[in-house]
C-alpha cells in the first residue's frame, strides 16, 4: 500500500519506540517523514533508516519556543503537512506523597502544553484533509496507583482532541487520540524506578492484560496510520484504545 505517497508527515519523539515504528511505517507507505527528538545521535540514526528525503530535527517538545521553531523550520523549507503524530511524551510515576512540583511541571509541560502549542504553531501548515493524532494512554481511564500526574496529563489531551477538532474542522483538519496500553518500548526504562522495581511493575502490569503480553510498537503504528489516512475521514475528535483488553476489566 502507498496511502501516504507524496505526503509529508511529522512524528514528534520519532527516534525510538512507538514514534520510530510509526515513522518507519509512514515511510514504507511512501511518505516524506520528519521526526523530532532531543538526542542528535538518535536523530541521525532515525534519519538514515527513513530514506533520503527524511528530515530529523532536534527539538524540545516541552517548549513553546521549540514548537514555534519547529513550525518555522518546516515553513522555511516550504513543507505543508498531511499528517502529524504528536508522540513525544514523558512518563514518571510516583505516589501522591512523593510527587513534587518539578515532576508535575515536567509531565504537564511535555504531555499537555507541548502538544497544545505545537498544534497551534503547526495549524497554518496543515493541508486540507490533514490528520493529527495525539498519543494518549489508558492510564487516563484505569486509576493505576502512582500514576496520578501522568494519567491526568493524558486525560487532558483526550479532552483536547475533542475541542481542537471542533476548531480545526473548518480548515479541513481533524484531531484524534490513540491511547495505548503497555507497549514494549524504551519508555518503560525511563519511569524513574530501579531495575528490580521496574521488572516487578512490568510483570504486575502484564498480568492485567487479557492478551497476556505487552503490545508491540508496530501494532500501535498501524492504528496511527489508519487514523492518519483518508479511510478514517469520518473519525473525528475521539479516542481509540489499543490495550489488549486491559481497560475492559
Amino acid at each position: 500500500m502507498n496511502r501516504f505517497q507524496n505526503k509529508n508527515v511529522l512524528v514528534t519523539g520519532g527516534t525510538s519506540g512507538i514514534g520510530l515504528a510509526t515513522a518507519l511505517a509512514y515511510a514504507a507507505e511512501g511518505a516524506r517523514v520528519i521526526v523530532t527528538g532531543r538526542d542528535q545521535a538518535a536523530l541521525d540514526q532515525a534519519a538514515s533508516s527513513l530514506g533520503a528525503d527524511a528530515l530529523a530535527i532536534r527539538n524540545d517538545a516541552a517548549s513553546i519556543a521549540g514548537s514555534r521553531e519547529l513550525a518555522n523550520a518546516l515553513s522555511a523549507k516550504g513543507i505543508k503537512l498531511d499528517a502529524v503524530f504528536l508522540n513525544a511524551g514523558v512518563a514518571k510515576f510516583a505516589t501522591l506523597d512523593a510527587v513534587d512540583e518539578s515532576l508535575w511541571d515536567l509531565t504537564f509541560n511535555t504531555n499537555v502544553k507541548g502538544p497544545y502549542f505545537q498544534i497551534q504553531a503547526l495549524a497554518p501548515l496543515l493541508n486540507a484533509g490533514a490528520s493529527i493524532v495525539i498519543n494518549g494512554s489508558i492510564n487516563a481511564h484505569i486509576g493505576m496507583p502512582a500514576s496520578s500526574v501522568y494519567a491526568a496529563s493524558k486525560a487532558a489531551v483526550i479532552s483536547l482532541a475533542k475541542t481542537l477538532s471542533a476548531e480545526l474542522l473548518p480548515a479541513g483538519a481533524r484531531v484524534n487520540v490513540l491511547s495505548p496500553g503497555p507497549v514494549e518500548t524504551p519508555l518503560y526504562g525511563k519511569l524513574g524506578m530501579d531495575q528490580a522495581t521496574l521488572e516487578a511493575t512490568a510483570a504486575q502490569i502484564q498480568s492485567q492484560v487479557p492478551l497476556g503480553r505487552f503490545g508491540k510498537p508496530a501494532e500501535i503504528a498501524s492504528t496511527v496510520l489508519h487514523l492518519s489516512a483518508p479511510e478514517s475521514a469520518f473519525i473525528v475528535g475521539t479516542e481509540i484504545v489499543a490495550d489488549g483488553g486491559m481497560s475492559q476489566l
